[in-house]
């Protein structure tokens, strides 16, 4: 009601102070000296403010009475009556941590895990949880230095962009330290001895006879079970635990590739020796002018723009009623996390040379196993290239990524005998596969493009003639 309140009194001295109720006895409780009280007021919804005094008596009776009338205060309906808690901090002191924007197709989030518990110290943008999406882990960061008070969220709570999920505060004051799980509250250390009383009353223990030792002795074996009866494994020896947001994302998508589309794979073997001995002679220098290393998989892209460029119903699409044909080429590259699978995309492939091919790949494999990778570096591609060698897998069929038309699968390298010119020599030789959708691409086609990515990586030199 009272929206100022002045006080002047001196140490040591016994006031009250009560608006709308009476006072009958207040016992000082030190005879000292005491100082008037003033009070200046306005009630809500008056125009007058007016000062008042009380003065406790050594009876301990109080009187309060007016002794000036301060002036005529305007009263404005629309303001706003607030009020704030006593404390040291500020009113701006707490801000909160909110999910951030997670991409155009990305409504809702898991929250995976809290980088940081209550009580510890935090600076501005720093990580303070991770959220899980279909496609990426998203850090919500922190928007001020200061100290998490708490957390509102949870692990595991669906969370949308927006979603507030701790609380900082920038002074670091009235924050809560959680204490180790492992401590355990000095109550329950052990329980309080009983009084002699009721030690003397409690009963002592029957000896059980003879017939009853028998009867538990038997119940405690454990029950025979039938010849027939198959032993399954303990369940203690199971877990359980839910499948990552990534995960389902990725189970789903494979699942909707074999309902929707007529999967059909074709194989080809390809001999090693070219590539592997060109770069052999020109990965110091090639490491020396563009400062990464010479790969594999960058002789497998190009060789896969070109098949592309010359089959380009492989680089089509099925929408509806009609197809679309692309005339650029975005090939994805499937990466394997410890979180699930992801596929960036080389932009605009056809243009790049083997060293753009090799840098890019780096810093997209880097990204995606670092789990920084954002939407818009796996959104879109044209064709998949999938290289499971890298794990030892010697052959695959590999599943196409949707929307796209086909994925190529390559494998590890291995020296087999081969006839070449007449004679029996060691060779590396590395499987190849195509799966395509054979709604769309026919078997002709399908071949002839693994033929083509069989001559180019044979004879690299073919790129440079365009043959």
């Amino acid at each position: 009601m009272l929206s100022v309140v002045r006080r002047k009194a001196a140490t040591g001295a016994l006031s009250a102070l009560i608006f709308g109720k009476s006072v009958h006895k207040i016992r000082p409780a030190v005879s000292t000296r005491v100082f008037p009280e003033e009070i200046m007021h306005y009630p809500r919804g008056f125009k007058h403010a007016r000062t008042f005094y009380h003065l406790p008596s050594a009876e301990g009776s109080m009187s309060m009475s007016p002794i000036r009338e301060v002036g005529y205060l305007q009263h404005d309906a629309n303001m706003q009556i607030w009020s704030r808690s006593f404390c040291s901090s500020g009113e701006g002191d707490l801000v909160e941590a909110v999910v951030p924007h997670m991409g155009e197709s990305i409504t809702d989030g898991t929250l995976a895990a809290f980088l940081k518990k209550p009580g510890d110290r935090v600076e501005v943008d720093e990580p303070i949880a991770q959220v899980e999406t279909d496609k990426v882990t998203i850090d919500v960061n922190s928007p001020e230095a200061g100290v998490i008070q708490k957390f509102i969220a949870k692990e595991g709570d669906t969370v949308e962009p927006g979603t507030k999920i701790a609380v900082i505060s920038k002074s670091g004051e009235g924050v809560t330290h959680v204490a180790p799980s492992d401590e355990k509250p000095s109550e329950k250390a052990a329980p309080s001895p009983l009084p002699p009383a009721e030690e003397k009353e409690k009963p002592k223990p029957k000896v059980e006879t003879t017939s009853m030792a028998e009867k538990a002795k038997e119940s405690s074996l454990p029950p025979k079970s039938s010849a027939t009866e198959p032993q399954l494994p303990p369940k203690e020896k199971e877990r359980r635990v839910p499948m990552t947001r990534l995960r389902k994302r990725v189970a789903a998508r494979l699942k909707d590739s074999q309902n929707t589309f007529a999967l059909l794979t074709t194989f080809n073997e390809v001999d090693m020796t070219n590539l592997m001995k060109l770069r052999s002679d020109y990965k110091d220098a090639f490491v020396e002018k563009h400062g990464v290393k010479l790969g594999l998989m960058s002789g497998f892209v190009k060789a896969a723009v070109s098949a592309l460029q010359n089959q380009p119903i492989v680089n089509a699409v099925i929408d509806g009623d009609d197809i679309i044909y692309r005339d650029y080429v975005d090939i994805s590259i499937a990466v394997g996390t410890p979180k699930g699978l992801v596929v960036p995309v080389l932009r605009n492939a056809g243009s790049m040379n083997f060293a753009e091919v090799e840098k890019e790949i780096n810093t997209l494999a880097k990204k995606a196993t670092d789990g920084t990778i954002s939407i818009d570096e796996m959104a879109g591609g044209t064709f998949t290239i999938s290289n499971g060698g890298v794990y030892g897998s010697l052959l695959s069929t590999p599943i196409i990524n949707p929307p796209q038309s086909a994925i190529l699968g390559m494998h590890s390298i291995v020296n087999r005998p081969m006839v070449v010119g007449g004679n029996i020599v060691p060779r590396p030789m590395m499987f190849i596969a195509l799966t395509y959708d054979h709604r769309l691409i026919d078997g002709r086609e399908a071949v002839f493009f693994l033929r083509r990515i069989k001559d180019v990586v044979e004879d690299p030199r073919r790129l440079l003639l365009d043959i």
